[in-house]
């Protein structure tokens, strides 16, 4: 795969076969992150589960200190005192049997984040093959499916990720942008990495964290020792 030319003098500045600290990883994040636009510094964490058996599914959310520094569009399905709420919570779109027709028969998704007080789920239920392979569809474990959805609002518009393995075992999540500079996303990364070390699956055997990368947007990755987090 051919490389750009500010990739390549970006990959200059990486040891790839080195197992960097944090610290060093989130600083050589912020000098290789060299695109024209506020890249977005991202982490990859392979842990050593199996994603295809329940009991070693991990999954969750957690609210970044720092946020993500990303404006964040929340889509809310309830209805009353639940609606207003969340309108008051700062909602951009709140609906019930009307946005769940909107999403499915004009296309609109003009949002990053749906929120559905228990009693929509019925509702919401219909739109899975829709919402679901975008990870968009509420649920549960990730407090997107709540009686309060004001206060889920106000944790979406705060920089509350949700975290969860993908088909090859690895987590994918933002962690900021570049221009927070290091102690924002190191305090980022440390709040994510803690919680998935604290999900680990009782069914979990030998090494957990088997492989961390910090990388920006248009950036080569960066490679964590992992040993911190065993």
């Amino acid at each position: 795969m051919k490389h750009g030319k500010k990739y390549s003098e970006s990959a200059k500045l990486v040891e790839h076969l080195k197992l960097y600290d944090t610290a060093e990883a989130l600083d050589l994040c912020t000098k290789t992150g060299k695109a024209k636009f506020d890249e977005t510094v991202e982490v990859h964490v392979r842990l050593g589960v199996d994603s295809r058996h329940a009991d070693q599914q991990v999954r969750g959310a957690v609210v970044l200190p720092n946020g993500t520094g990303k404006k964040v569009r929340v889509a809310v399905f309830a209805k009353a005192d639940k609606a207003q709420a969340a309108l008051d919570a700062g909602a951009e779109i709140v609906g019930a049997e009307d946005l769940m027709e909107r999403i499915q028969k004009e296309g609109f998704m003009e949002f990053d984040v749906v929120i559905a007080s228990p009693d929509m789920m019925g509702v919401v239920g219909r739109l899975g093959k829709i919402l679901g392979p975008r990870g968009l569809m509420p649920n549960p474990k990730a407090g997107t499916v709540t009686p309060d959805v004001a206060k889920a609002v106000q944790e979406a518009k705060a920089g509350k990720i949700e975290y969860r393995l993908d088909k090859t075992n690895i987590i994918h999540c933002p962690i900021g942008k570049v221009s927070f500079g290091v102690e924002k996303l190191q305090q980022n990364f440390d709040t994510l990495l803690g919680a998935i070390v604290k999900a680990k699956p009782a069914a979990a055997k030998g090494q957990y964290v088997k492989s961390c990368v910090v990388a920006t947007t248009m950036g080569p990755g960066i490679k964590i020792n992992p040993g911190r987090f065993i």
